[in-house]
């Protein structure tokens, strides 16, 4: 299955709280995203909370959007990547 980065903006800051609330918030993000074949790996958050870049497999950048769409997360950007591993030189 393809791996994207996908970035998202968020002009008031991301406010995820590291609590129960905040874990049950993540859980249902995700739970949607099966529903298009999305699977939402991690994410990178910028230091201002203003921009993230989440890693996830999933069939097509149509099926980020619609879950995208369906959370109501923003999409800037979507990048079809692969793995580049300094370990596989050595």
């Amino acid at each position: 299955m393809p791996r994207y980065i996908v970035q998202r903006t968020f002009i008031d800051g991301l406010t995820i709280p590291a609590t129960p609330e905040g874990a049950q918030v993540c859980s249902v993000i995700g739970q949607g995203n099966s529903q298009f074949g999305v699977n939402w790996l991690h994410s990178y958050v910028s230091k201002d909370k203003t921009a993230t870049f989440c890693v996830c497999d999933a069939p097509s950048p149509d099926a980020v959007r619609q879950a995208a769409k369906a959370s109501d997360l923003p999409v800037d950007e979507i990048t079809e990547v692969t793995v580049l591993d300094p370990y596989f030189y050595h």
